[in-house]
């Protein structure tokens, strides 16, 4: 199944926290603009005394967001399944399964991580490698925050609300060039093939907020007992009928307008009548980086051609 699901279904909310370093010996670290970067630095519950010269990522959108602020150079491995950008030092590293040896081998003195599976800040603070959490963002405002809070433990700080300047800039103006709808259109926002999808109260469900749409997805956890994340069945997604589909699977589950179209009873719906069925880059929609700006580029240009 695709990989934000696992990570939010399994974890309820993803991503890590971290302190410490052995490298610049104190020396203030300075990001591109040519600020100071003054050390000790606290995020959260984690201190670093020095600029982090040895950072492990193991996960996809804290990867993205650390090449983004300039702290690219710092990164001296990344997970599995960080593929973005394709500089990214790829390694066996995992996210899902972290190895606490194994990381530790990569001598870190700063670590970020998707979630605490098997317990591995308790396991990596016992050897005293410093661990910063980056959960799943429920809406923009937590996306800027951890970059803020990335761009000050790698002393980049400046570089970061840069990032963050322009990651809001740009969505304010793409949601702006979209045209007011008299009637709200509905959408259908598939995460898998077996009819998993993310209601208004996750951050996908936010971006589409934007642009004033409906989810058909928030009547099948209308209390949050799903995370945010439920199961539809294909009867429900028939009757209620979406303007508008978008696929996050069409990587991992090979999903298409054409698979969609075809599935039994779909022709009905008014999203394939109409040819809306939008296809998303699974990556791009599962993580929420500053990627989230092409994300919201692609539901504006579907909103654009949806019928009035």
């Amino acid at each position: 199944m695709k990989r934000l699901l696992t990570s939010v279904v399994t974890a309820a909310a993803l991503l890590l926290t971290g302190c410490g370093g052995d490298g610049g010996g104190g020396t203030p670290a300075a990001d591109r603009s040519g600020a100071a970067a003054a050390y000790p630095v606290t995020v959260g519950g984690v201190t670093l005394t020095a600029q982090p010269e040895k950072v492990v990522s193991l996960s996809p959108t804290a990867t993205e967001m650390l090449f983004a602020i300039g702290a690219g150079p710092q990164v001296t491995a990344v997970d599995d399944q960080s593929n973005f950008p394709a500089e990214a030092p790829r390694s066996d590293l995992s996210g899902y399964k972290p190895n606490a040896e194994a990381i530790a081998a990569t001598d870190p003195d700063l670590v970020v991580i998707a979630n605490d599976s098997d317990n591995i800040v308790a396991q990596l603070g016992r050897l005293a490698i410093p661990v910063h959490l980056v959960p799943a963002a429920a809406s923009l405002d937590d996306t800027y925050h951890e970059i803020r809070e990335l761009g000050a433990l790698t002393g980049h700080t400046a570089d970061a609300e840069k990032v963050t300047g322009e990651m809001a800039t740009r969505i304010d103006e793409i949601v702006a060039s979209v045209p007011a709808r008299s009637t709200p259109l509905s959408y259908y926002y598939e995460i898998s093939a077996d009819f998993y999808s993310a209601t208004s109260k996750t951050f996908i469900g936010s971006v589409f907020s934007r642009f004033g749409m409906t989810n058909v997805a928030d009547a099948a956890d209308p209390d949050g007992t799903s995370g945010g994340y439920p199961q539809l069945s294909q009867e429900a997604l028939v009757k209620a009928n979406p303007d508008t589909v978008f696929l996050a699977d069409t990587k991992c589950c090979q999903q298409s307008a054409a698979t969609v179209a075809a599935r039994p009873g779909w022709s009905s719906i008014a999203a394939v009548r109409n040819g809306q069925i939008h296809a998303l880059d699974d990556d791009i929609a599962s993580r929420w980086g500053p990627r989230t700006v092409d994300l919201v580029q692609a539901v504006a240009d579907a909103v654009r051609k949806a019928p009035a």
